[in-house]
C-alpha cells in the first residue's frame, strides 16, 4: 500500500514522502480500515517536526485521524462489521491507504454525515467538547478564547452556544471577524486594533469572564488572563506562537487566577465511558442536524503532502485541510 513516511524529524513539506509499504494485517481485537479521508491537524505537523509530546521512532508514519471502511477483523474483534463506515482518532499512521486500529475504538458513522465531516469527528470536535466540559462553566457564563477562527475555536463557539454559554473570541486579524460571522459565530474581537479592549467592553459589558482558553502562548496568553474575572481559570490548550507565556504576575496574584493545562492524551483516558459516550452523542447529533459545522478548505492527495502542509499553515484558512489516499 501507499503511505506517507518520514526518515527524520523536520519540516513536513520536506521530510514526508509517499512510499510503498506492506499492507498491515489485523491482530486479535483489531480491525483493518481502508482510509477514505484524513485531516491534517496541528499536532500531526508538530509530531513530524519532533516538537510534540509524542515522538515516534524514525522512520515513521504520520497522521492520527480518519474516516474509512472496515475491510477485515482480527480474531475476537469486538467492533463494527466489515463494510461499516467508521471514524477513529489516535490511529497513528492514518496518512496511508490502510490502517490497523483497535476494533472497539471505531465509531460507526450515520448515513446522513458526509465523509468530510466524519473525517474530523474525533480529534478536534471531541477535544473541543471535552475542553468545554473541562472548563466547568454553566449556562449564561462568559468565557474567552484566542485562535477563535481555528478548528477547535470554531467548534467551542458552536458547542457553547448550544449549551447557552457565551464566548468572547479573540483573533489576530480583522478579517477573522468577518470569516467567523459568515459561519454564524459572533462576539469576536480582532486584537490587531489598538482599541480592541474597548470593543471587548462593548461585547461583554460588565459580565464577568469566568474562564479563558489560550492556544497561542506569548503575550496572547497574558491578554486572555487580563480579561478574566476574580477567581478566573485559564486553560492552556496550545502554544502556536510561543512555548512560553507572558502573563502579568499582578493579574494572577490579585485575581487569584488558576492556570491549568489541557492535553487530550491525559484527559481522554481518565474520562469515564459514560461521559465519553454522552459527549460523542452530543457531537454526532449536532453535526448530523447542521447545528455544528466542520468546513473543509481543500482536499489533497498523499503525493501532494508538501502543498497540503503549507496550505494547513496558511493564515486565513477557513476550513480543514484533508488528505485522500
Amino acid at each position: 500500500m501507499r503511505a506517507l513516511v518520514q526518515p527524520q524529524f523536520g519540516d513536513p513539506s520536506e521530510v514526508l514522502s509517499v512510499e510503498e509499504v506492506p499492507t498491515p494485517e489485523p491482530g486479535p481485537g483489531q480491525a483493518l480500515v481502508r482510509v477514505l479521508l484524513s485531516p491534517i491537524h496541528n499536532h500531526d505537523l508538530w509530531t513530524v517536526r519532533g516538537s510534540y509530546g509524542f515522538k515516534p521512532e524514525m522512520p515513521a508514519r504520520a497522521g492520527t485521524e480518519l474516516v474509512g471502511v472496515v475491510e477485515a477483523l482480527g480474531e475476537g474483534a469486538d467492533g463494527p462489521e466489515v463494510g461499516t463506515r467508521v471514524a477513529i482518532g489516535g490511529a497513528f499512521g492514518a496518512w496511508a491507504e490502510y490502517v490497523v486500529a483497535t476494533a472497539r475504538a471505531l465509531i460507526p458513522i450515520p448515513e446522513q454525515m458526509g465523509d468530510e465531516a466524519a473525517s474530523q469527528l474525533v480529534s478536534m470536535p471531541f477535544s473541543a467538547i471535552a475542553l468545554l466540559d473541562f472548563l466547568e462553566v454553566s449556562e449564561g457564563d462568559w468565557i474567552v478564547q484566542n485562535t477563535a477562527n481555528g478548528a477547535v475555536g470554531r467548534m467551542v463557539a458552536q458547542l457553547a452556544k448550544a449549551r447557552g454559554v457565551r464566548v468572547l473570541g479573540l483573533v489576530r486579524r480583522a478579517a477573522g471577524v468577518d470569516e467567523l460571522r459568515e459561519q454564524g459565530i459572533d462576539d469576536v474581537v480582532a486584537t490587531d486594533d489598538d482599541g480592541w479592549r474597548d470593543r471587548v467592553k462593548e461585547v461583554v459589558g460588565d459580565a464577568p469572564i469566568v474562564a479563558g482558553v489560550d492556544s497561542v502562548g506569548g503575550s496572547a496568553a497574558g491578554d486572555v488572563v487580563s480579561l478574566l474575572a476574580e477567581d478566573g481559570v485559564l486553560v492552556v490548550f496550545g502554544a502556536m506562537a510561543s512555548p512560553t507565556m507572558a502573563i502579568a504576575s499582578g493579574d494572577v496574584i490579585f485575581k487569584q487566577v488558576v492556570i491549568k493545562g489541557f492535553w487530550a492524551s491525559k484527559i481522554f483516558p481518565a474520562m469515564s465511558g459514560e461521559k465519553r459516550a454522552a459527549l460523542m452523542g452530543e457531537l454526532v447529533a449536532g453535526i448530523s442536524d447542521g447545528t455544528l459545522t466542520l468546513p473543509v478548505e481543500k482536499v489533497f492527495g498523499l503525493e501532494e503532502i508538501a502543498d497540503a502542509a503549507r496550505a494547513s499553515a496558511q493564515p486565513g484558512r477557513r476550513g480543514k485541510i484533508l488528505l485522500r489516499p
